[in-house]
């Protein structure tokens, strides 16, 4: 088990009524009404976003004018699920107490679930990212009732939620017929987080390093465009997002950080506290801020089931980040349609950079659900200690 302050980033159908109500009494205790028991002293509105790339996904080319990421090998990425099991909402005192972010005081707030939600369905609050972004009410906490049920302080209080197994007692806030297929599976194989999508290649102009290599790119499922590849990624990576920074904030950060940690609350006001998964750390390059997105080692792996190609976290455990191939286990060359980038380093085979990860394991599954345990933050960008369960 470790904790470190990361530098990444980002069914039986319920009635819509049934949604509406829940949103309905999210939003009622959260401005005090209805009987609520925050005494003036503020609440806290915590909601759920996959920022708009979960709804949208990843176009490719980039738009003109636009600085988003793309997948620099040409594909473009749409999602159709995002499935995520949140718990354990925690606020606590003294989040400056120490440089290890992970070390606050006393916890005086605690709301439990767990809660179940689809990010690509988004919902109807503003994200916090602006533009398009949608967020999702998961839960409200009206005062300290780790601490008697006291108001909360005008202050600023550590803010912390966990990332769980999926579970049958889990709240589904926004699901339907296939939402609740799809999670029972979650539920059997223990997985926290499930991606279900579509890439579709739509690279031209591509050049390769080598520029000699005769890689057979021009068969599937990594040909030209039109070429598409269905994905299902299961990730078993509970992990515990601790003490997070806040763009929020105004005040200064502490030393080497990037905002101020914690949640600012104001008496008979609601603060928002977006839990932010940032979708695109499972195809990263590299364990850093800057890395960029990357589909070809995962289209190559694909598998023909009855004319469709199917990637799985399966199909990469046994392929290695630090030199990969193909399902035929042909070296990967670097594929380069996005002519603004360029591979870490001039090696021939496509591999990805460990620095940072604390024990390097080879399998690029392994690398792909540490990059993906370190997506959740505050409200767009804050940063979290990460606690990893796995």
């Amino acid at each position: 088990m470790t904790i470190v302050a990361e530098a990444l980033g980002s069914r039986e159908e319920q009635p819509m009524r049934e949604l509406k109500t829940l949103l309905l009494f999210g939003l009622m205790t959260a401005f005090g009404c209805g009987g609520s028991s925050n005494n003036n002293g503020g609440t806290v509105q915590f909601t759920a976003s996959g920022e708009v790339f979960a709804l949208a996904g990843y176009d490719f080319p980039r738009a003109a004018g636009s600085n988003n990421p793309v997948f620099v090998d040409g594909w473009q990425i749409v999602f159709d699920e995002l499935l995520v099991t949140f718990d354990n909402i925690t606020l606590a005192e003294n989040p400056d107490k120490s440089s290890n972010q992970a070390l606050t005081d006393q916890v005086v707030a605690q709301v439990t679930g767990p809660w179940a939600v689809d990010l690509h369905k988004g919902g109807p609050l503003p994200g916090k990212g602006g533009g398009n972004e949608q967020a999702l009410w998961v839960a409200t906490v009206s005062n300290q009732n780790k601490n008697g049920n006291k108001p909360f302080d005008e202050k600023r209080y550590a803010f912390s939620f966990d990332i769980v197994r999926a579970t049958l007692s889990a709240q589904r806030l926004n699901f339907d017929a296939t939402n609740n297929a799809d999670y029972a599976t979650m539920v059997t194989n223990g997985w926290t987080v499930f991606y279900s999508g579509t890439a579709t290649f739509r690279g031209t102009g591509c050049t390769t390093q080598p520029a000699s290599t005769n890689y057979p790119f021009g068969l599937p499922p990594m040909g030209p465009v039109g070429t598409t590849v269905k994905f299902k990624f299961g990730f078993a990576s509970p992990t515990s997002y601790i003490n997070c920074q806040n763009p929020d904030n105004s005040g200064a950060p502490l030393a080497g950080e990037l905002h101020q940690r914690g949640v600012q609350i104001k008496n008979n006001r609601t603060t928002i506290a977006q839990a932010t998964l940032h979708t695109g750390q499972p195809f990263w390059e590299s364990f850093n801020r800057d890395s960029l997105p990357h589909f070809d080692q995962l289209a190559s792996r694909a598998q023909n089931v009855a004319g469709t190609y199917i990637v799985t976290l399966n199909d990469v455990i046994s392929d290695q980040y630090t030199g990969l191939t193909d399902a035929q286990n042909r070296a990967l060359p670097w594929r380069i349609c996005d002519p603004t980038y360029h591979p870490i380093d001039s090696a021939p085979t496509m591999h990805f950079d460990d620095t940072g990860l604390p024990q390097p394991n080879p399998s690029y599954a392994a690398f792909m659900t540490y990059n993906q345990s370190t997506q959740g933050h505050l409200n767009a960008d804050g940063l979290c200690a990460v606690q990893r369960h796995y």
